[in-house]
């Protein structure tokens, strides 16, 4: 074989396998098998409650799947309340250095971010709103399309006491321009331990599985 000929039938083989491997990662993405990287935010205080275990189901799910999953245990953390100072320009530093620094190191560049809270009179956990509210610094940064989760645990069993959260989340979905990739809504679970009797662990595990 010449020289000219070698060439290019080198080139055609090359050409052809660079097709084939986009093909095979376009194929990947339809599948779903895109590889994200997930911030979780937790907002319970106990270590063992209901919604950490539902959040230890899902990243078992995500991480089978092949997902780097980055977890924020904000009840065990650092993050100061926002003041409304408005130093940070909606846009720029925060005025606190605390552990809020690790939640934007990892938010920015997350393809999805999930929000577990069990219910506390009514409302999400006043440790996950500090968090959710510092957004407030780097509102320019993350108003792009990402996907995201609600886990939820609550003691009652009637579904409109947990549509107060649902709103909340959904309204800060709708603002970001994020999608819901879903929830997790486990009622009637409030002493410790009780969402291990139900199906709610498994729905979690499905749900990280095939975000």
């Amino acid at each position: 074989m010449n020289r000219r000929r070698f060439i290019k039938n080198t080139v055609i083989t090359a050409a052809g396998a660079i097709v084939i491997g986009a093909a095979s990662g376009c194929n990947k993405i339809l599948r779903g098998e895109k590889k994200m990287k997930i911030l979780v935010i937790t907002g319970s205080p106990r270590k063992n409650g209901n919604s950490n275990t539902l959040v230890d189901n899902f990243i078992k799910g995500a991480e089978e799947a092949g997902h780097n999953v980055v977890r924020f245990d904000s009840a065990f953390k650092n993050v100061h309340p926002c003041v409304a100072c408005n130093k940070c320009g909606m846009n720029g530093q925060c005025v606190f250095k605390d552990d809020f620094e690790f939640v934007k190191a990892n938010i920015i560049d997350a393809d999805a971010v999930v929000f577990a809270t069990p219910m506390y009179y009514f409302g999400i956990s006043a440790q996950i709103k500090a968090v959710i509210d510092r957004f407030y610094a780097i509102n320019g940064q993350i108003h792009v399309p990402k996907k995201a989760v609600l886990i939820m645990t609550y003691a009652d069993t009637s579904a409109k006491e947990a549509q107060p959260i649902i709103s909340h989340y959904e309204t800060l979905l709708n603002y970001l321009g994020w999608s819901d990739a879903g929830k997790v809504i486990a009622s009637g679970v409030w002493t410790e331990g009780d969402v291990n009797y139900t199906q709610y662990p498994k729905q979690a595990y499905e749900l990280g599985k095939n975000i």
